[in-house]
This record gives C-alpha cells, sequence and structure tokens, in this order.
C-alpha cells in the first residue's frame, strides 16, 4: 500500500474528528445577552476585590446579572494607527479601530473593540480601589470632546476630583507605535491616609471571534509570566471556577486570530492576574495592583500601558517580553518560528508574500530533496512490482499467509524496503504542520495580494458566484494536482484501498475550499514540485528496470 497516502489518511482523519468536535461545540446553543444598552447595572461583579494581598485568593465573585455599561460622553481620539473612543464614565476605551487593518468584509476599518455587542463586546477598562477614588463607574471630565495626532506624541488628560482625592487620568499615544500608555496621577486632598489599589481589565464576551466550524481560531485570554512562560486560558474553564494568580512580573490581556490586546505592568512590583465571570456570557481579565499609601497633601504617579494591534513581530517585540508567545504556534513553535523568520527575510527581498510563499516551499523541498528521494524511489520501485503483485494475488487469491511470504521473497529477490518511504515522511511531517500553523496565523497575510487572489489570508473566492460557494480556482488546481500525483503513486492490490486512494483528494480538496488561499498556494506548489520530482525518479527507475529486463 502506499505507505505516504495512508500516514496523510491517518493525519486528515484525525484533523476530521478534531474539526467536528469543534464544529459540535460551536453548535450548542448559547444563551445570548440583548443589546447592551438595555441591560442591567451590576457593579459589583464587575470591580475586582481587593483584600490583604491584593484581590480575595478564593473564587473570586460571580454574578448571573446581566451586564451593561454605565453612560457617559464619548471622546474621539484619533491617531496615525488608531481610531478611538474614550467614554468619560470610567475613562474606558469603548471602540478602538485599526486604520492600517481592514474589516473581514473590506467595508471599513477593522473592529478590535466595541460596545455595541452584536455579538462582539470588548472594551478596556482602568481604575481605582480606594476610599474615595474613581473607578470604571466613575464619571471623569474632558477638556476636549476630540483629538488628533499632528505631532510624534498625543495627550488624552481626563480628571475626577471630589472633596477627597484629585485624579488625572492620562492617556499617551506616540506614532507608529500600537502601545497606549495609561497613567494616574493621585492627589490626596483629605487628612486621612489614602491605601489605593490600581486594577486594569478587559471585558469581552465568551462567543465572537471563534472562527468557524471549518476553521475554529482561538479566543480568550492569556498571561505570561517568566515562570510560567506563555498560557492560555479558554472562557469555558473561566465558567466553572475564576481564574487567580500572583507574580512580580508578566502581563495579560486578550488573543485572537491576527490580533491581541493586553495590559502591561514594567518593573517587578507585584501584581495579580485574574479572570472572572461577571454576568451571563461576559467575562472580566485583567491584572491589579497594590500602590504605595498616600499621605496628606501627597500626590504620587502610576502607569501601566495598554497594547492593542496586530500580531505583527516587531509590534510584539517592541511591546513587552514574552509577547511574541501571543502567534502560538504550539509546540512546535521551534520549528515555525525560524520558518516565520526565513519568510520574513524572503519578503523583503521580493516585496510579495504569494512570492514569499512559492520561494519557501522551493527553500523547504530542496532542503528534503535527499529524504524525498529516498521515498520516492521506495514507491517508483512499487509501482514497478505492482503488475507482479497483482499476478500473484490472482495466484494466491484468498490464501493471505502464502501471498504474504510470496510477496516477502519478492521484496527480498528485488532489494526493496516496501516501507522505505515511510521514514523520510516521517522527519518531515513536523516541517509542514508547523509551516501550516505559520501560514494561518501571520497577520502580515492579511490583505496581502497575490496574482489574482485579493486577500492570501482569506479563501479563493475569484469567480464568486459562478463557482458552486464561491470557489476560486486555486482550491480546485489543488484538487488536480493530488489526483495526478495519485496516478503516480503505486496502484494498492486492494480493490478497496484502491478506491479510498481514489477518493482521498476529493476529500482533502473540501477543506481546502475554506482553506486560506496562502495556505492552499503552500500545498499546491509542494504537490507540484513533488509531481515533478516523482515523475523524474519514477522514469529513472522504469528505465533501469526496462535495462535490467534487456541484460536477463
Amino acid at each position: 500500500m502506499d505507505t505516504k497516502r495512508l500516514i496523510l489518511f491517518v493525519i486528515f482523519s484525525f484533523s476530521l474528528m478534531l474539526l467536528w468536535d469543534s464544529f459540535t461545540k460551536q453548535s450548542v446553543d448559547i444563551e445570548q445577552s440583548a443589546n447592551v444598552d438595555d441591560q442591567l447595572v451590576n457593579v459589583d461583579a464587575s470591580l475586582p476585590k481587593p483584600s490583604t494581598s491584593l484581590i480575595a485568593k478564593n473564587n473570586l465573585p460571580q454574578s448571573t446579572a446581566k451586564f451593561s455599561l454605565s453612560a457617559g460622553l464619548p471622546i474621539k481620539v484619533n491617531t496615525d494607527l488608531l481610531s478611538l473612543t474614550i467614554n468619560t464614565s470610567g475613562g474606558d476605551i469603548r471602540e478602538l479601530k485599526f486604520n492600517n487593518h481592514q474589516s473581514e468584509d473590506s467595508q471599513g476599518k477593522y473592529i478590535l473593540m466595541t460596545d455595541v455587542g452584536n455579538p462582539l463586546f470588548y472594551v478596556a477598562q482602568s481604575g481605582l480601589l480606594g476610599e474615595g477614588l474613581p473607578t470604571h463607574k466613575s464619571k471623569f471630565t474632558s477638556a476636549q470632546q476630540s483629538y488628533q495626532m499632528d505631532s510624534d506624541k498625543l495627550i488624552v488628560p481626563l480628571i475626577y476630583e471630589n472633596s477627597e482625592v484629585r485624579v488625572k487620568k492620562i492617556y499617551e499615544f506616540n506614532r507608529d507605535s500600537y502601545l497606549i500608555s495609561t497613567k494616574f496621577e493621585i492627589k490626596n486632598k483629605s487628612n486621612n491616609i489614602i491605601n489605593p489599589s490600581a486594577y486594569f481589565q478587559f471585558v469581552h464576551d465568551g462567543v465572537s471571534s471563534q472562527g468557524s466550524a471549518m476553521m475554529p481560531t482561538f479566543t480568550g485570554p492569556a498571561f505570561f509570566t517568566e515562570k510560567e512562560k506563555f498560557e492560555k486560558l479558554d472562557f469555558s474553564d473561566v465558567d466553572k471556577k475564576s481564574f487567580s494568580k500572583i507574580s512580580n512580573n508578566g502581563w495579560i490581556g486578550i488573543i485572537q486570530r491576527y490580533f491581541a490586546a493586553s495590559w502591561i505592568l514594567s518593573g517587578d512590583s507585584e501584581r495579580e492576574f485574574y479572570t472572572k465571570k461577571i454576568s451571563e456570557n461576559m467575562y472580566s481579565v485583567g491584572l491589579i495592583a497594590k500602590l504605595p499609601n498616600i499621605l496628606e497633601g501627597e500626590t504620587i504617579n502610576f502607569s501601566t500601558s495598554l497594547f492593542a494591534g496586530p500580531q505583527a513581530k516587531e509590534a510584539l517585540n517592541q511591546a513587552a517580553t514574552g509577547m511574541n508567545y501571543v502567534v502560538d504556534y504550539g509546540i512546535l513553535h521551534f520549528i515555525a518560528s525560524p520558518l516565520f523568520s526565513v519568510l520574513t527575510g524572503i519578503h523583503k527581498i521580493v516585496s510579495n508574500w504569494g512570492l514569499s510563499i512559492i520561494l519557501l516551499t522551493v527553500l523547504i523541498k530542496l532542503m528534503f530533496y535527499p529524504l524525498s528521494a529516498a521515498s520516492y524511489k521506495s514507491m517508483g520501485q512499487m509501482r514497478e512490482l505492482a503488475p507482479r503483485l497483482q499476478s500473484m494475488k490472482e495466484k494466491f487469491g484468498d490464501d493471505k499467509q502464502k501471498m504474504q511470504q510470496a510477496m516477502m521473497a519478492l521484496y527480498k529477490t528485488e532489494k526493496i524496503n516496501p516501507l522505505g518511504g515511510c521514514l523520510p515522511i516521517l522527519v518531515q511531517i513536523p516541517v509542514f504542520i508547523a509551516l501550516y500553523w505559520v501560514l494561518l496565523g501571520s497577520v502580515e497575510l492579511r490583505g496581502a495580494s497575490f496574482m489574482w487572489l485579493d486577500d492570501l489570508s482569506k479563501p479563493d473566492t475569484l469567480f464568486g458566484s459562478l463557482w458552486a460557494a464561491g470557489i476560486g480556482p486555486l482550491p480546485i488546481l489543488m484538487a488536480a494536482s493530488m489526483f495526478l500525483q495519485t496516478k503516480l503513486n503505486p496502484k494498492p492490490t486492494d480493490p478497496m484501498q484502491a478506491r479510498l486512494m481514489m477518493m482521498m483528494p476529493i476529500i482533502f480538496s473540501f477543506f481546502f475550499f475554506f482553506f486560506p488561499a496562502g495556505l492552499v498556494l503552500y500545498w499546491l506548489v509542494n504537490n507540484i514540485l513533488s509531481i515533478a520530482q516523482q515523475w523524474y525518479v519514477n522514469k529513472k527507475i522504469h528505465a533501469e528496470a526496462l535495462k535490467k529486463k534487456g541484460n536477463a
């Protein structure tokens, strides 16, 4: 039997089970919240709870009440990279768009955060805990209703004041940066000592941005510490038990395909990361830190950074240590990361991501040429023996023992190892799987064009309704290449196996209809190179076989 096809079939079957499991999970009815404006406020559930440490070490309080935000005035902010709406209620970031990234339907800017809740609900909040201090429910004032970046730096100040304190909350934006500095300037106007804590959190729904049944992606909390490194959390796990971890370094945020947001506290001050359910289908993800006591008449300053941007390597490395892990390649990160570095290096030379994918595929194919040649030689030899094996099958009929003995004797005589093509393929599989994740998760491919392809991160839909389900030519070419490759392989003697091998291109092609075009392009180029190499090896072996017969 064709060993390569068997291995691929096993991988495909396992992938199919994973996809089906994901489909059934996403098909479960989830009770959606109503429009946010019509929901009830639950202040206690949305606030972190300070204690003698940072927050309560037992399970954080949960609530099944519906969730909404306090009303306030919007403040529009525009920088070179971001378009935001900050609300005077709490100084929340209620909306955040990327100026250089289009929405999925290419009809506008990509929206990372919004308080609309249809179904995406995603806001960034920060506040203070302590006597008389403002939380994200408190009312701030602003001198302006809009701010426009016209230099390398933009400052957006908000003021909160009562008889006990005066708090200045300052957002600082810098040109060419997705890092937003969030500062608190706290003045104690009272005669008492204030014992403050500061918290920074995201509020996110539990169902949006989860991908599709055919292409599921992760959206949820993630954190990094120097000890635990990078870890992800599922919202479904938070349903069962709230998460809490104390550390003196690291960051916490929410990651999704292509984009990420995180609260980053510099230095080695103690902070506690938390994730909890604050209402039905609504979660908070953040950190809380103890601040120095504020004496009578004293003023202190405290700041942290909010990263909100694409998962681009350079931007992540500039944000914080460990942020590069949000582009999650899983256990094959040690292979995938160098592959991406090579891909970006090629792109710097050719300035086209489609061409870069092709050239990277060629380089990988050249690197594994000796292993591939050994595999194709084994399959070519098996192809030459196929007629003799078929004759043996007809001769021995249902006597499988004699058939097996005769086959082993034939292999020994011809000095052929029927499993000779197995090891070379197994060695290459981790590299190809790693490249799969690189192409699936690289935000650089988002919106990148190549030939007729407008976006390498989306399925090929060139001809729209002219093809069933809007299928373009790329997956069709992929299917054709798989059929041709099947024809070059030795035909199995078992009719059932032969039918299965002929069906596999059809089955695989069904999935390629939904895969990103960049990924299909990689597989197509790899198949074309494999076909050329396999054809050359088969031709060479066939010539050797004819010469051997002529000399016999």
